[in-house]
């Protein structure tokens, strides 16, 4: 009984020895997985709609439905103060349909915006599907006509300023994470969209 109860002993100490050594330290963890921008912008959390009584919207699209209207807003302003090296060449036919009072396209680009922002950060939902143009040709006057010029390096990094801008007044903080993110998605669309 003695023999039988050593040789269990040492096959137990040799099976935990070898447990042991297989701990986790020799596999590889795997790097945790961030959450997209749009989940840590909101998400697909139903929130009020602040722009339509009665109705429901994404956090996530809401918060970057914001940043689009603050971002049309600075654009805006510094076109109307004749601001140096202000985007509105860029913007002219939109800005010249808001101008005589029409600003259902403006809504369109608003929306179009969103879809983009909301569907390339991470929104997977119906809602959050982006069907416009490529930015090659969405950038393009000869292929888009609600573009009115094509954007120099500086004009692009004149609309990555205003974005940042918006994002800042929208509660994202320029020394954050999720804002150094969000400028990389920007980044990452220089090349199709400078197109001078």
């Amino acid at each position: 009984m003695r023999n039988f109860s050593k040789i269990t002993l040492s096959v137990l100490l040799v099976a935990s020895a070898a447990f042991t050594s297989c701990s986790d330290d020799d596999d590889p963890k795997p790097e945790p997985v961030e959450a997209s921008i749009y989940t840590r912008l909101g998400g697909t959390k139903m929130v009020a709609d602040p722009d339509n009584s009665g109705q429901m919207i994404e956090a996530g699209r809401l918060s970057f439905r914001k940043v689009v209207n603050s971002t049309v807003g600075l654009i805006v302003a510094d076109v109307q103060a004749n601001a140096s090296g202000n985007l509105g060449a860029h913007f002219t036919p939109v800005l010249t349909e808001v101008t005589a009072g029409n600003t259902t396209k403006l809504a369109v680009l608003v929306d179009n915006l969103t879809d983009f922002f909301s569907f390339n950060t991470g929104g997977t939902n119906a809602v959050n599907t982006y069907s416009g143009l490529n930015m090659v040709d969405a950038h393009d006057p000869a292929k888009n006509p609600r573009m009115g010029t094509k954007s120099s390096d500086a004009d692009y990094t004149k609309f990555v300023g205003y974005v940042g801008a918006a994002a800042n007044a929208n509660g994202v903080a320029s020394n954050t994470e999720l804002y150094t993110d969000i400028v990389a998605v920007l980044q990452s669309l220089r090349a199709p969209i400078v197109q001078k």
